[in-house]
């Protein structure tokens, strides 16, 4: 899986739980950003949301759900 396909999942999931718009959702997000997995072993991608507390959090919700899916990205 890469970044983006990552995105299609965040947004996807966002999309069902909370409604909205893509576009939304797609600026909350922002970028996946992905390190190695030599050094980030246990999970080697990272994503900071902006927004308001509510749409952050909902975001950090599934990002929890995510990571355990899904914790090596390739690039």
């Amino acid at each position: 899986m890469t970044g983006d396909d990552l995105i299609d999942r965040f947004l996807a999931r966002l999309l069902r739980e909370q409604g909205g718009t893509r576009r939304r959702w797609r600026n909350v997000l922002g970028a996946v950003r992905v390190y190695s997995a030599a050094t980030h072993a246990h999970c080697n991608w990272s994503i900071t949301p902006t927004g308001s507390a509510a749409d952050v959090a909902a975001v950090e919700a599934v990002s929890d759900a995510l990571r355990s899916e899904y914790p090596i990205l390739v690039t």
